[in-house]
């Protein structure tokens, strides 16, 4: 039961916790960004306003809002809402809550909302124990996952859940994010202000992750008083751009190597070549290299453009990447970059011509 010493408590820890978990929208309203996914009309605003919810799984990258959407329909439901660790729990612990809802529908009506957080780390043996609970609405599962729910979630949870994807924030959603943080009495109450270029750098590190940009502005929020930097004696303390590259001096970019984001990546690598953009080509490269890509993983991608996209148009464009892949093979990295770079814009600015591709595949047709 709560008393007076638990919300004592409580206080005390929401006065110490990171200014991104003080800053977690209490409403949609105040939700940021994601107006495909929650905006008004959509399924999952009316289901959270009319406390009609079904189980869902909400998947998207990191800081985009999935837990604060949770958190949002926790405020505002009027079921029970309990959440379950997807690193620490185990199949007990589920089956324990399981229990406990059960008793709360039978005897007092009472739905149970199950918050279960990176929901693919469950085991498959922790996500058919919810099956039952979650085909008989003993509970309404709200899944959170950064992970396509397609490849790491049991495939009979995801048939009687709703998936919903979240995006990247815009720059637009970040700033004002940033903004809120600064004035809002739960955040920095206006003891700090920016300098000239400072936002602009923490929404270009942020990646569209509201959870890091918010991070970056706390770090950076307390490295401008320890210093001491003001306007004027009654000014707020100043955040500069140079603060900002201190506390954040190497940009974490997402990039996995066997996953969606992989894919795309790649995808966005190929589609830039194809289109001519060199600067794009190699933005897209750098991103697969920092993330540890196999270099030749990349030259082969190269190797096949060369004919399927150029061909004869620019023949030349074959031996360049060929010699690509063989520095890449004698060079290794980190020298090779240079070798990929260098064919990465030579197709990039090639002409273009798919009649190699067109042509033996009408030939096998």
């Amino acid at each position: 039961m709560d008393t007076l010493f638990t919300d004592i408590d409580n206080r005390a820890k929401y006065a110490v916790a990171p200014l991104a978990v003080r800053m977690r929208p209490r409403s949609l309203s105040e939700l940021r960004g994601q107006k495909d996914a929650v905006g008004p009309g959509s399924w999952l605003a009316l289901a959270i306003t009319a406390d009609a919810l079904s189980s869902v799984i909400l998947f998207g990258p990191a800081g985009t809002g999935k837990t604060s959407i949770a958190r949002i329909i926790a405020e505002t439901t009027r079921s029970a809402f309990v959440e379950v660790s997807a690193i620490g729990g185990t199949v007990a612990d589920l089956r324990r809550e399981i229990s406990a809802a059960e008793r709360r529908l039978a005897s007092a009506g009472t739905k149970t909302i199950l918050f279960v957080d990176e929901i693919h780390r469950f085991s498959r043996s922790q996500q058919d124990a919810l099956l039952h609970a979650v085909e008989n609405r003993v509970v309404i599962l709200v899944g959170a996952t950064t992970e396509n729910p397609f490849f790491e979630v049991n495939s009979a949870l995801i048939s009687r859940s709703r998936i919903v994807e979240l995006h990247a924030l815009s720059d637009a959603d970040i700033a004002s994010i940033l903004d809120a943080a600064l004035a809002d009495e739960r955040g920095l109450r206006g003891r700090f202000a920016f300098a000239d270029g400072a936002a602009r750098a923490i929404v270009d590190l942020s990646g569209g992750d509201a959870r890091g940009a918010l991070t970056t502005l706390e770090l950076a929020s307390q490295l401008a008083e320890s210093e001491g930097r003001k306007a004027g004696a009654d000014a707020p303390y100043l955040v500069t751009p140079d603060m900002v590259a201190v506390v954040t001096p190497r940009r974490a970019l997402p990039y996995d190597k066997g996953k969606d984001m992989h894919y795309d990546v790649v995808s966005a690598f190929i589609k830039s070549m194809r289109g001519g953009d060199p600067d794009a080509a190699l933005y897209w490269m750098a991103r697969m290299l920092e993330g540890g890509e196999d270099p030749k993983f990349i030259a082969r991608r190269i190797y096949i453009l060369a004919s399927e996209d150029i061909g004869n148009a620019d023949p030349q464009a074959l031996l360049v990447a060929e010699a690509a892949f063989r520095a890449v093979e004698v060079v290794g990295l980190p020298e090779c970059r240079i070798n990929l770079a260098q064919a990465a814009i030579y197709m990039a600015l090639a002409p273009k011509s798919n009649a190699a591709e067109a042509g033996i595949d009408a030939a096998l047709a």
